[in-house]
């Protein structure tokens, strides 16, 4: 049984990835990972916060004292002190490819320009096999049309994906009015896969204190249908590789997913609520459906059950709507 698969040009084992979240922020968790069966992993995002923080950092550090005595306009600080999150990320990518044997991704995560062509180039230089662009924005100010938003996420691909040579893909969310073409379009700006989606974390309110609050919700099953949904109707469309996150938690969503045409299944949530073993557990089901219905290889299956390999493609959008609602059935009716 042949599980192995192809995503960003890259050979894995199987479809299985570990996605970015705590436990690979660990070199010791990664390990374990990897043990447990993990085909690559992607390591936490580098935060285009972290960045500022840097250069906000070295700022205050060459302002130290200047308001105070002249001579202080020559002082230069020892700037170790100084050093934030960057510099550890960069080792981390070093350490981990240095400690594995699977592919590491690295993620860089932000939507402006910024440093970002520069510490994609460190990245790659730290030894990192491709690299994920984490885009998460909130349009929240009404001035910013969606056009001039889709601008910026398309200049920032393009301007990376110019300055290094490794693979590199896009994690998107799912709210473009014209998702297909706005997909179709960050591949023709340089991304060579798509990972759909990214989780937008809502923010909650603290009754008590009257302040609002980060509230952290980790998926279920359920959440893989969008992913599942828009995979299906892309993969005869694009040639981009494509990941599956969000809602992975079982062999049957890996199997689904699969089925629509992702090529990689990426796993987080399920990960953090049940430890590194569950990767082995679903390899090992995965195995298992696929030798009962006698497929031979991961290969052979994926993207069978996509929009364009089904007898009723139309079940992918508008039509199914009534057919859905419809399908409901009370348990107060009888």
């Amino acid at each position: 049984m042949d599980l192995s698969t192809r995503y960003l040009g890259l050979r894995l084992r199987t479809p299985l990835v570990a996605s970015s979240s705590p436990l690979t922020g660990s070199l010791a968790e990664l390990r374990r990972l990897e043990d447990a069966g993990a085909s690559a992993v992607v390591l936490p995002s580098l935060f285009e916060e972290q960045l500022e923080q840097e250069a906000l950092a070295l700022h205050g550090a060459l302002e130290a004292g200047t308001g105070v005595f002249a001579e202080a306009l020559d002082y230069l600080p020892e700037l170790e002190r100084y050093e934030v999150g960057p510099d550890a990320y960069l080792e981390l990518v070093a350490q981990a490819k240095q400690a594995l044997h699977i592919p590491v991704i690295a993620s860089l995560n932000g939507t402006t320009l910024g440093g970002w062509v520069e510490h994609a180039r460190l990245i790659e230089q730290a030894g990192a096999d491709a690299l994920e662009l984490n885009l998460y924005q909130v349009a929240a100010d009404p001035s910013h049309d969606a056009a001039t938003l889709e601008a910026r996420e398309l200049e920032l691909i393009q301007t990376v994906r110019a300055g290094i040579e490794i693979p590199l893909a896009a994690k998107l969310s799912p709210f473009y009015t014209a998702f297909s073409h706005f997909a179709r379009r960050v591949t023709l700006a340089g991304a060579q896969g798509l990972v759909l989606f990214n989780r937008f974390y809502q923010p909650d309110f603290d009754l008590d204190a009257l302040q609002v609050v980060p509230h952290l919700v980790l998926s279920r099953s359920e959440e893989a249908r969008l992913p599942l949904r828009w995979i299906a109707i892309l993969r005869r469309r694009l040639t981009a590789s494509l990941a599956a996150t969000s809602g992975v938690h079982a062999a049957p969503d890996v199997l689904k997913l699969l089925l629509a045409g992702a090529d990689v299944t990426m796993l987080a949530s399920a990960l953090l609520e049940r430890g590194p073993g569950l990767l082995s557990e679903i390899e090992r089901e995965l195995r298992e459906w696929l030798e009962t219905r006698e497929y031979e290889s991961v290969e052979q299956m994926k993207g069978s059950m996509s929009q364009a390999a089904v007898r009723d493609p139309e079940a992918f959008e508008r039509v199914h709507y009534m057919r859905a609602l419809r399908s409901w059935s009370s348990p107060f009716r009888h």
